[in-house]
């Protein structure tokens, strides 16, 4: 799944400002400006788009699990600079202290139900036989029902 439209929709989950964004940012040692900010969430139409590159996502989600979780002891984790579906799908579960149980019922919220060894299989190593890859749809529905759960509608 592209990059901005994660970040973009995280945003709007949680209603985050640029002000918060950049915080975020510097939650993972990370300083960025509010026009990068603003270049990120923009559409890919518009000639101001900058592409957010998979270290820059991972930075903003290891801030995100800071924010959320508050900081560990020890050397913080360097970002990836290769990031799946799946990295994104386990990082957004660390940083909303999701339990299985949890994601389920995300899925389940954003009308996508799957069973509990579906969901395990996102979160095993590439080699091993029960791995399975989280596909751009398995993503988007996780965000759906983040949505719906975080920012509820008001109108119902």
């Amino acid at each position: 799944m592209n990059n901005n439209d994660v970040l973009r929709g995280i945003r709007f989950t949680f209603n985050l400002s640029d002000s918060k964004m950049i915080s975020i940012f510097s939650q993972a040692d990370h300083q960025v400006t509010r026009a990068e900010i603003c270049d990120w969430l923009k559409k890919e139409d518009d000639p101001a788009f900058q592409k957010c590159s998979d270290p820059l996502l991972a930075i903003f989600l290891n801030g995100l699990i800071i924010e959320k979780r508050g900081k560990k002891e020890g050397p913080q984790p360097e970002p990836e600079q290769k990031l799946t579906n799946n990295m994104v799908f386990l990082k957004l579960k660390i940083a909303l202290n999701l339990k299985a149980e949890d994601v389920l019922e995300l899925m389940e919220m954003a009308g996508f139900p799957m069973s509990k060894h579906e969901l395990s299989a996102f979160s095993r190593k590439p080699g091993n036989k029960h791995y399975r890859e989280c596909k751009d749809q398995i993503l988007r529905y996780f965000l759906k029902g983040m949505q719906r759960k975080y920012r509820p509608d008001p109108k119902g």
